[in-house]
């Protein structure tokens, strides 16, 4: 053995110790995960179901999982995605009180996700990890994590690092000057307080994201009076076909006794969100029939010229994230609300200065103004070559598929710059990332690969393609996102595709994009000659004889095929891609019900 390599450090002389075992002997395997919400939840449960030999903590800042869910309590809060189709493919809810539903029954879904697979288990709550570094004798990451009880800072060590810690949880005050002098009830919908009461009160509320849109309607008629501050338009109605609706106790019924009512429903309601793809895209049929629907859908619920002139944008629809706003432009046009458009210039003691040079004194102060959606880790990551991830990524963050950072082995990401988080059922490609990370995983547990993490050329190729397929986007359209650093600038949030695109990219692990380092000679997985079969006395030793190939197919089309059940739906219309990029767009289609 000694022959084959001389081990220089921990990690390879743990490698040597495969050459006593068979071939793709299960090493033990140290993951650490960031963050236990939706991602974090899943990602212990994947490797739940599918590994042994593993050891896995999830640290999770709060008292609680579920991430956003749980920290997002304010009036109003529900999710902009059809609930039987927010869920996980293999776990639906029977009994959603509605298509929309609040927030609280989305916090008991991954509550009772994470309880009923013995999820718990694995999670450390209100413990933060603050720092990360690469630790270059074992590999893998020393990883500092604060107690938030207490303040006490304590290192872990992983093989390999997760951050699942999101998105949108990392909530941010408004940067307007001043509003440190406000000596009214200051709010953020992300840090709800419920011990405030907003009966009789003035309140103010400034923003009108997919936050905003939700509060208004819901505190509406306990307040005296809301003004609202808006700075900019944007488009707010449900998608045609997934409107707002409350399922009846019948509904309910069907859906838990009825065999495939439920399956049938979320296939429908999936095939559908499946289908807006094309709303993306410029000069597109489905996008232009959006268009018009919406417009329609704001003139007929504001009815009112000064509201639409300020409210209607001039951009394409689908510019910033879509949000069904059940009940908000009705709202505005209620006696007791009051629309201010414009920017706010200054927060004084009593409220709000605005361009237009009035003081608007409120009572309450609600900053419905969102999360840092820079993509920057928020603690340390550092690389074998002293990196931060912070710093490489203060500017433009650019990402290998939304899951890897170049420089950074051995560092996992889910929902990283331009994966598909706006693009459709975004659970859905939670899951793709997931599966695919778990095929790394087993890749790394059953060979002796030390680290592994994507080349720069990969990601600077993966760029390139990105930068050229937005172009034929209205995320590209000159509208302020979080989908992108400036009106102007690159789209560094969404997958350059649909969402089915994203899952069908990600079936597999492209090796030839990463970097790969070994611990000693890179066959000593190989072991010592045994198959892992041979060595189990309760399995078939001739498996691969039988009486007919039913091997699954071995090209990429015909696994499609099959898994997809090609040729078992009948009658739908094709959309077709239009504009002068034909011929770059020929034989794509966007499907539709």
């Amino acid at each position: 053995m000694a022959e084959l390599f001389t081990p220089r450090n921990q990690a390879e002389q743990e490698a040597l110790k495969r050459l006593t075992g068979p071939i793709h002997t299960e090493r033990h395997v140290k993951v650490i995960c960031v963050g236990a919400g939706a991602s974090g939840l899943l990602m212990a449960y994947k490797l739940q179901r599918h590994f042994t030999n593993f050891s896995l903590t999830v640290y999770e800042k709060n008292p609680a999982v579920a991430g956003t869910w749980y920290e997002n309590r304010y009036p109003g809060c529900a999710c902009d995605v059809p609930s039987h189709n927010y869920t996980w493919s293999f776990e639906p809810k029977l009994d959603w009180s509605a298509v929309y539903p609040p927030a609280k029954e989305i916090f008991d879904y991954f509550e009772g996700f994470a309880q009923k697979y013995g999820l718990h288990q694995y999670v450390k709550l209100q413990h933060q990890v603050v720092g990360s570094e690469w630790n270059h004798d074992k590999g893998g990451y020393d990883v500092k994590v604060q107690d938030n009880t207490t303040g006490t800072v304590i290192t872990d060590h992983c093989d390999i690092l997760i951050n699942a810690g999101g998105i949108l949880n990392n909530w941010r005050w408004p940067a307007i000057p001043g509003l440190d002098k406000y000596k009214g009830t200051l709010l953020h919908t992300a840090a709800w307080d419920d011990s405030v009461s907003l009966e009789g009160k003035h309140v103010g509320l400034i923003g009108n994201g997919s936050s905003g849109i939700q509060v208004l309607p819901a505190i509406r008629d306990k307040c005296a009076k809301v003004t609202t501050f808006i700075r900019e338009p944007t488009w707010v109605s449900p998608v045609q076909g997934l409107e707002q609706h409350r399922y009846s106790e019948q509904e309910k019924a069907d859906f838990a006794g009825k065999p495939n009512a439920l399956l049938d429903y979320r296939k429908v309601v999936e095939t559908g969100l499946n289908g807006q793809f094309g709303i993306f895209l410029k000069n597109n049929q489905i996008n232009q029939e959006t268009h018009k629907h919406m417009l329609s859908q704001m003139k007929q619920k504001l009815n009112d010229s000064f509201l639409e002139s300020k409210l209607i944008p001039d951009w394409s629809v689908g510019c910033r994230r879509l949000t069904p706003g059940v009940n908000y432009l009705e709202s505005l046009t209620k006696p007791n609300v009051k629309v201010v458009y414009g920017e706010i210039n200054s927060i004084t003691e009593r409220g709000c200065l605005c361009d237009d040079g009035n003081e608007y004194p409120v009572d309450v102060l609600i900053c419905a103004t969102g999360f840092d959606t820079s993509f920057k880790p928020r603690f340390p990551v550092v690389s074998p070559s002293g990196e931060n991830l912070q710093d490489k990524w203060a500017g433009t963050p650019e990402s290998y598929l939304g899951v890897a950072a170049p420089g950074f082995p051995n560092y996992l990401i889910f929902l990283g710059p331009n994966c598909p988080i706006g693009n459709g059922p975004v659970l859905s490609a939670i899951e793709a990332q997931a599966d695919w990370m778990c095929q790394l995983i087993d890749r790394f547990q059953t060979t002796n690969m030390h680290t592994f993490a994507p080349t720069e050329a990969a990601v600077r190729d993966f760029v390139a393609y990105k930068d050229h397929f937005m172009r034929r986007t209205v995320w590209a359209d000159p509208c302020r996102s979080w989908y992108k650093p400036r009106a102007d600038g690159p789209v560094v949030a969404l997958w350059p595709g649909s969402t089915l695109h994203y899952i069908e990219a990600m079936k597999e692990v492209r090796m030839d994009d990463f970097e790969v380092g070994y611990a000693g000679n890179r066959f000593a997985w190989l072991g010592n000659g045994y198959s892992q079969t041979e060595l189990d006395v309760t399995a078939d030793w001739a498996y691969y004889i039988r009486e007919r190939d039913d091997d699954a197919p071995l090209s990429t089309g015909g696994r499609r095929r099959v898994l997809t059940k090609s040729g078992t739906v009948k009658g739908r219309e094709m959309v077709v891609f239009s504009g002068a990029d034909t011929q770059e767009l020929a034989g794509a289609a966007q499907a539709r019900l």
